[in-house]
């Protein structure tokens, strides 16, 4: 073990920008920086925010010490020094800090072990979607060359390589964590033409009713392209939920819509809710990860990974939950 020593606040932040010890003795009365300034440019670095710092004050005044432990010191030692109780509480805080990096080193693994699964399914996923609907494209080829007829198999070629261009876009949307440009845009004109625009994507017909509790004059700063397709991504998933024997009259989507405030945190909170079968067991844990789906079709199972991504990537989030009387709630958070 060894020390350095430093005789003032300014010294001392010199010496740990060479340095970073693993523990901070410090003075509370120094001349020029006291002790509690040093402290808080320690603290507000974050090279140096994680040192523990134990402050040594000849004062026993209980507002020092909550001063001290308000400016982020870990501990206090109080005049005149006892030699064993001080090294045992530095042998205290030299253990937290061992553990504390422990804890930041396994989080890390964890986070990369968790990265690469991320990756691999995501690999496995764009390898399956591909070649299924490269093989379709050959497939029709092979037709063609045979005589087959050469309009329907270039229809169906098309829609296979569209497909595979839809699938390819989908996965730059989630590389790309560039922020969005966002403008302000009347909340209800958004929710209004995010429907519309789902309805006429989808050639649904059916009413989707929104109950909307914003005012007529609320504004979002929103990326309207984004947001659309996000609340479209929601709706289609509500609109598919039903069996297949449920007419499209008979399908029901319902949209809620409010501001709510947390701190000063105001967010636009809107809920996409059906009557549906509910969420599969099967997929269930894993429904937000990408190419997981219960559709038969090839290049689905992108939606859910794509809208939670986008809301993230502006502070929100996209959360699912079931509904006890059946069906799905899926709620969409944007900051405002």
């Amino acid at each position: 073990m060894s020390v350095n020593v430093a005789y003032s606040g300014q010294e001392c932040i010199e010496s740990i920008a060479q340095q970073i010890p693993d523990l901070i003795l410090l003075d509370v009365l120094m001349p020029d920086m006291d002790g509690l300034e040093t402290c808080q440019l320690i603290k507000e670095n974050p090279a140096t925010e994680t040192i523990p710092i134990i402050f040594i004050t000849a004062k026993s005044a209980k507002q020092e010490k909550v001063d001290g432990l308000d400016a982020g010191a870990v501990d206090y030692i109080t005049k005149p020094i006892d030699l064993d109780e001080t090294l045992a509480r530095v042998r205290t805080q030299l253990r937290l800090q061992t553990m504390f990096r422990e804890n930041v080193e396994l989080r890390d693994r964890l986070g990369d072990t968790r990265k690469g699964a991320a990756i691999g399914a995501i690999t496995q996923g764009i390898t399956h979607n591909l070649n299924n609907l490269l093989g379709v494209v050959v497939g029709y080829l092979d037709l063609i060359k045979n005589g087959y007829d050469i309009n329907r198999s270039v229809e169906l070629m098309d829609n296979s390589v569209n497909r595979m261009v839809s699938i390819v876009r989908q996965l730059g949307i989630i590389a790309n964590n560039e922020r969005l440009e966002l403008s302000s845009i009347a909340t209800r004109q958004l929710l209004d033409n995010s429907i519309q625009r789902f309805k006429q994507e989808n050639t649904i017909t059916t009413e989707i009713e929104l109950h909307s509790e914003v005012a007529s004059d609320s504004k979002i700063f929103a990326n309207a392209e984004y947001f659309e397709s996000t609340l479209g991504k929601l709706l289609l998933n509500a609109w598919e939920s039903y069996d297949s024997d449920r007419s499209k009259q008979q399908r029901k989507v319902y949209v809620q819509a409010r501001i709510t405030q947390n701190h000063d945190q105001a967010t636009l909170e809107v809920k996409v809710i059906d009557d549906g079968t509910g969420l599969d067991p099967t997929v269930k844990a894993s429904v937000f990860e990408p190419f997981v789906t219960t559709r038969a079709a090839v290049g689905r199972g992108m939606g859910l990974t794509i809208a939670r991504h986008t809301m993230r990537n502006l502070h929100g989030d996209v959360l699912l939950a079931e509904r006890p009387e059946g069906g799905v709630v899926a709620t969409l958070l944007h900051p405002l």
